[in-house]
């Protein structure tokens, strides 16, 4: 289980080290570079926000229901 863990982190480790040389020697000017990551950091936190209060309603509906099913002495 070690090893499985170890090699998963050494894959996503290398994987931020790939992109992140990637977007260094990138082809691109610096400002329409941050301008495009600038847009996709955007997107992944509105849809990060997105799914958050799908999913707070969707504990608070399964709590209210557990609520009711209840019984209080």
């Amino acid at each position: 289980m070690k090893r499985i863990f170890g090699f998963l982190i050494g894959t996503f480790v290398g994987g931020l080290f790939g992109a992140a040389t990637a977007l260094l020697l990138a082809p691109e000017s610096g400002s329409s570079l941050r301008g495009r990551l600038s847009q996709r950091g955007q997107g992944w936190v509105g849809e990060i926000q997105s799914a958050a209060s799908s999913r707070r309603v969707e504990m608070e509906n399964h709590w209210k229901a557990l609520m009711g099913e209840t019984e209080l002495p």
